[in-house]
């Protein structure tokens, strides 16, 4: 009886402790104003999109108004680097989707919760958003 109840005890202060630790995380602290982002990992996967969006504009100042077929084709174009081409973004799997005169690049995290959402973005520079599933062009425009 006496280890059991050793046991229970250290049972109950190991989860005290771990919901003390969960509720002394910080929270996310925004990287400009008006920042729409709501953790670390959306922020990555959001500055993500707007070096897409920025070399996409770029290519396409190049090419005669049209946009790039593949990731692959923006390297060099503004900011985006070979590096940039794997399809794992930390915690969020990239999707693209290029032609001429439209494309579409979509971030969607391995578990889609509210601080880690979906994200979609196309030729009109939008960045929209999901908290519970992949997001698209008629998801809502993404806001903290």
């Amino acid at each position: 009886m006496n280890s059991l109840m050793r046991t229970f005890v250290v049972t109950i202060l190991l989860t005290a402790c771990a919901l003390a630790q969960q509720a002394a995380a910080p929270a996310y602290t925004p990287k400009f104003p008006g920042d729409p982002a709501r953790s670390d990992n959306e922020a990555a996967a959001m500055g993500y999109m707007r070096v897409v969006v920025n070399a996409q504009k770029n290519y396409s100042k190049k090419h005669g108004g049209q946009y790039a077929p593949s990731l692959a084709s923006l390297v060099g174009q503004g900011s985006f680097t070979k590096r940039m081409l794997p399809p794992k973004r930390g915690n969020y799997n990239v999707k693209f989707k290029g032609g001429a005169k439209e494309y579409s690049l979509w971030l969607t995290p391995d578990a889609v919760t509210p601080t880690e959402r979906a994200f979609f973005v196309d030729e009109s520079g939008v960045i929209r958003t999901e908290e519970d599933k992949q997001a698209t062009s008629t998801s809502p425009k993404a806001k903290p």
